[in-house]
């Protein structure tokens, strides 16, 4: 199994942290520990890294790997929705910085029978909490043909979305789709051959989709991001790795809303009279440069942000 895991925007992420060796950081998204590993490295004996993680083999992986590096982590095996509750339980109301990189790990699409990719047969599953109820199996055979419609839309941005949902019905009142292969042909069967024959694996999109369904990504990343930003401490940073349009969408806009500060017409204020609690790091998002692309096909569709509390 080819599981070794490529962090994008390396360099980027930890410089836009701005590390202070003895502060308190929160990795969101363990994965495969490669940004943990690098902001533990540069932490003191008086710095603390915590990391999140709702993936019990990401959890065992990432211990195992910062364990080499130094004992000044702690992992938190649940959802980052739950960032702001898990640490104040440990008595940590304030943080240096915080990481987002979103999306999937490369390893877990690598372990073919978590049915993250289409590129391996497997059961329908995409669960990162192994230990919730649903799965991509649940939505691809209950749900109706709107919802699965509005799924591949809006999170999948599948322009074929009407005749996939109408395709999927048509084929589970035969019999249920069970397994990865089983849905992709089930997807190539719905798409234009032309289209088939261009473009990359007809099923990416709709996969994707399912995958931010089945784990509520954009919801949960939302409600967690605005929380992170009450718990930084002055001079921290939050930097969010984005892998949709989406996901970056949110980010812009709740980064936006914290340093424009809406002056209501007649007060009079002057715009050097307010008192901003955050600005942004860079105002251009930052993209992967051509030789990272080069060598790692993840970090094309990469976007990463930055905030800093004032």
């Amino acid at each position: 199994m080819q599981n070794e895991h490529i962090p994008v925007l390396l360099d980027e992420a930890i410089a836009g942290l701005n590390i202070n060796p003895d502060g308190i950081y929160v990795d969101c998204t363990l994965g495969g520990a490669g940004h943990a590993s690098e902001i533990l490295r540069r932490l003191s004996a008086q710095g603390f890294l915590y990391c999140f993680d709702q993936d019990n083999y990401s959890v065992l992986r990432g211990k195992e790997r910062l364990s080499n590096i130094s004992d000044n982590f702690t992992v938190i095996e649940d959802n980052f929705l739950n960032l702001k509750k898990h640490l104040e339980i440990l008595g940590v109301n304030k943080v240096d910085g915080i990481l987002y990189d979103l999306g999937v790990s490369s390893f877990q699409l690598d372990i073919g029978e978590r049915g993250f990719s289409y590129n391996f047969d497997a059961k329908l599953d995409m669960r990162m909490d192994q230990s919730q109820g649903l799965t991509a199996y649940d939505i691809v055979n209950s749900y109706s043909i709107s919802e699965l419609k509005k799924i591949f839309y809006e999170y999948g941005e599948e322009r074929f979305a009407p005749r996939i949902a109408k395709r999927i019905i048509i084929e589970r009142e035969k019999k249920p789709i069970e397994t990865t292969f089983e849905l992709v042909e089930v997807i190539k069967k719905a798409i234009p051959a032309a289209t088939r024959r261009s473009g990359g694996h007809p099923a990416k999109k709709v996969f994707q989709a399912l995958r931010i369904a089945v784990n509520n990504e954009l919801e949960v990343f939302e409600k967690s991001l605005q929380d992170a930003l009450t718990i930084l401490n002055p001079q921290g940073r939050i930097v969010v790795i984005s892998f949709h349009s989406l996901e970056d969408k949110i980010c812009k806009a709740c980064f936006k809303e914290k340093v424009n500060i809406q002056i209501p017409r007649g007060l009079p204020i002057k715009e050097k009279d307010i008192i901003r609690e955050y600005r942004l790091v860079n105002h251009k998002v930052i993209t992967s440069s051509e030789e990272e692309l080069a060598r790692n096909h993840r970090a094309h569709s990469a976007k990463l942000r930055i905030i800093e509390k004032l």
